[in-house]
């Protein structure tokens, strides 16, 4: 299988390139290679590889920053997909997976999403994403794959995860926002559920892919700090204090509940998320190890 992926230096894109599965050919790039902003650069790239699959790992991710960058978070996350998108409808048979966000929901439902569900975000980033969803299922319908994931961290890059580590040495102790609940999702758990997809042709439309469970951040936080003592890690236990959102005022307002429902997905692509528990230790552990 040919394969090409987007956006590969980030978080997601890096577990994509630790998880290749054997006989896959693979052709790998991030913005210094390619700029998806630049419709001829996609095409040419595109059309110079021809793959079977494309993995749009690529995204403006700062939410907070998005609010004074509307531009450029629409530049990468609307219109660019879009750009991959045409590329990828030129070439007989070639897939688009692509990659979206919990925040294209306002959070107020008190159920998990499902990928139905109508969408209302409530950020420039939430709204740039959606577009991006719609510019992939509008141009290649039947041939794309729009996976939406909530919470991601990794051991690189920026993320919850590694900010917490990062003020628990540094201060000893955390306020963390507890009225925000969802999924903590572990990019190497996407990458798994990436790869399946890719090996599936028949899969299309709008999927829901998490780690397994519930959390709120503050829950998320104390997990942290609890099993990173026990990695150590983290030299002594961290105060973890919990905050409401209006005690945290940021630039984007955020969904209270951004749990996912996966059911379908599982389903689909015949695989379980792991708990977001378990995601974490081993997460944990490869920071231990590095």
């Amino acid at each position: 299988m040919r394969v090409l992926i987007t956006g590969a230096a980030g978080q997601v894109g890096s577990a994509l390139l630790a998880s290749v599965p054997p006989e896959t050919e693979l052709q790998a790039v991030d913005l210094q290679q390619l700029d998806i902003t630049d419709a001829g650069a996609v095409q040419a790239t595109v059309e110079a590889w021809r793959p079977q699959v494309i993995i749009n790992a690529a995204a403006y991710t700062a939410v907070d920053q998005a609010e004074s960058e509307a531009p450029l978070a629409a530049a990468v996350n609307a219109q660019a997909p879009g750009h991959i998108a045409r590329a990828a409808m030129r070439i007989e048979g070639c897939r688009l997976i692509h990659i979206s966000t919990d925040y294209v929901f306002d959070g107020r439902a008190s159920e998990p999403y499902q990928p139905g569900d109508p969408p209302n975000p409530l950020s420039v980033y939430g709204v740039t994403k959606l577009a991006g969803e719609q510019a992939v299922l509008e141009v290649l319908a039947d041939r794309a794959v729009v996976l939406r994931t909530a919470w991601v961290y990794a051991a690189r890059g920026r993320n919850f995860l590694l900010t917490m580590l990062r003020l628990m040495l540094e201060r000893g102790a955390v306020r963390v926002v507890a009225d925000q609940r969802g999924t903590p999702t572990a990019a190497a758990s996407i990458a798994r559920a990436l790869w399946r997809i890719a090996d599936l042709p028949r899969v299309h439309g709008l999927l829901h892919w998490t780690d397994g469970g519930v959390a709120s951040w503050y829950e998320f936080a104390s997990a942290i700090a609890e099993d990173a003592l026990a990695a150590g890690l983290l030299p002594h236990a961290v105060q973890v204090t919990p905050i409401t959102t209006a005690d945290y005022p940021t630039a984007a307002h955020r969904p209270a509940n951004s749990v996912l429902d996966t059911r379908d997905s599982v389903a689909q692509l015949g695989i379980t998320p792991a708990h977001w528990r378990r995601n974490l230790r081993a997460t944990l552990a490869e920071l231990q190890r590095n």
